[in-house]
């Protein structure tokens, strides 16, 4: 996966307004500073993911934006499953961009206005294989060194709204200072 912006592309965009596992792909979204994209289950100040709210409903949403590379469907390809943008439940579809070797605080630019910063990574959880029996493995190993690697994408909060579309273009700002890796949300 490359990281130069010239091919940071967003590839689709999603949001529903219930809480189910898949986004259905639309032309556009909006992003809310400080909310998450309008009219998805998954946006406000506080939790909204079920479990999350079942154990706290007051813990802030650094969940407001999913985002996953389009890369992990080339790779799940590879073993037989077959996995569109919005299937695994992400609002955004990237190509070009290395989410998981982000540190937690990047900001992507998306298009000409709109801007997340990435919290953390996004944890796959039964419900991927609920989807497609044996995707979870698929997302969801162990690195070399014997550390979990997750690759369901990553999470991140508003931090300028703006409309969001496929083709738009991604810049990476990282985060001045010591690198902080990204962990679970």
């Amino acid at each position: 996966m490359g990281t130069t912006a010239e091919a940071a592309r967003v590839v689709a965009v999603g949001r529903d307004d219930e809480h189910r596992f898949s986004k259905p792909v639309v032309d556009e979204v909006t992003l809310v500073t400080g909310w998450g994209i309008e009219g998805d289950a998954h946006a406000g100040t506080t939790v909204q993911h079920r479990s999350r709210v079942a154990r706290d409903p007051s813990q802030p949403n650094l969940r407001q934006v999913h985002l996953l590379h389009a890369e992990v469907f080339d790779e799940v390809a590879r073993s037989g499953h077959r996995v569109a943008p919005g299937d695994m439940g992400e609002n955004v579809t990237t190509r070009g961009v290395d989410l998981l070797g982000l540190p937690t605080g990047t900001l992507l630019h998306l298009g000409d206005d709109a801007c997340v910063r990435v919290t953390g990574l996004r944890n796959p959880c039964q419900q991927i294989n609920d989807f497609e029996p044996g995707l979870l493995r698929a997302v969801l190993g162990r690195a070399e060194d014997g550390s979990v690697e997750r690759k369901g994408g990553v999470m991140a909060v508003v931090v300028t709204g703006g409309v969001v579309r496929a083709g738009d273009l991604i810049r990476v700002e990282l985060p001045a200072g010591e690198r902080q890796p990204l962990v679970p949300v």
